[in-house]
């Protein structure tokens, strides 16, 4: 039978009030009426019943001398109401269930804390030998795939600062610390991280969920157990772990980085 399509609605006055929003959020100084009618294409009257409801609810705000309008700090407050992690626990779960059952491999979500890796939920393969590990556990960012992941997506002057503290990459020789910086570049390129694990014999495989620049970033990863099932085909089942990677950022309401 053929999946019914989802029905489309199409709400004008809404519509016009997030454009209103969204332009102001992407423009470099504040907006006045006339231009944020020259940006969304539409005339100063369609838009001024919009910005004036914005406008009571303190979504916006106007100068008093210039009359231009710029967004307040309310959608900011509201977006922080919950814990960014409880938003992607929410975000993570069935999409990492899915996948787990689709590999047959474990699957864990962690993110940066203080310069550590911080594991914070995982799915378990549905295999009678799995691989697992310690929700809650932390271990140093440098000795993982997935901690190495987040490193390399940390903007320029933020990773130099990460890793001038990172004690491992202190007593790294200089030789090793420059074949570590050019792992880091090359992964954003990449855009996934494949290695034989540190920690154990098999090969650990990472991929970004959200956005970094937005400051919202954690990493899938999964640790493939060495002899199971996939031995050999690791490389192979990455574009299944971007694809729910790519459905927990939707679900986040974050674009994706190309």
């Amino acid at each position: 039978m053929r999946k019914k399509s989802q029905p489309s609605y199409y709400v004008p006055a809404l519509e016009k009030g997030l454009d209103v929003v969204e332009a102001l959020a992407v423009a470099a100084v504040p907006q006045t009426l006339a231009d944020l009618a020259r940006t969304l294409d539409r005339t100063s009257s369609e838009l001024f019943r919009m910005i004036d409801a914005l406008e009571k609810r303190a979504y916006i705000v106007r100068d008093p001398v210039s009359g231009a309008y710029r967004l307040t700090l309310k959608l900011f407050e509201l977006a922080h109401t919950h814990s960014p992690v409880d938003h992607l626990l929410r975000a993570a779960n069935l999409p990492m269930r899915d996948l787990a059952e689709e590999i047959h491999e474990s699957v864990h979500i962690s993110v940066m804390s203080r310069g550590m890796l911080l594991l914070i939920d995982q799915a378990e393969s549905p295999e009678r030998v799995r691989l697992s590990v310690e929700v809650g556990s932390q271990v140093p960012a440098l000795e993982t795939v997935s901690g190495r992941l987040l490193v390399a997506y940390l903007d320029e002057d933020e990773r130099e600062r990460f890793l001038a503290a990172d004690p491992e990459y202190a007593r790294m020789p200089v030789s090793q610390r420059e074949s570590l910086e050019a792992e880091l570049r090359r992964i954003p390129q990449e855009g996934y991280h494949i290695a034989q694990s540190i920690a154990r014999i098999g090969v650990d495989v990472s991929v970004l969920v959200g956005n970094p620049r937005v400051g919202v970033s954690a990493v899938l990863g999964v640790p493939f157990l060495a002899g199971g099932r996939n031995e050999g085909r690791e490389k192979s089942l990455i574009p299944l772990m971007q694809k729910c990677a790519a459905r927990i950022t939707a679900s986040l309401g974050l674009s994706r980085v190309e």
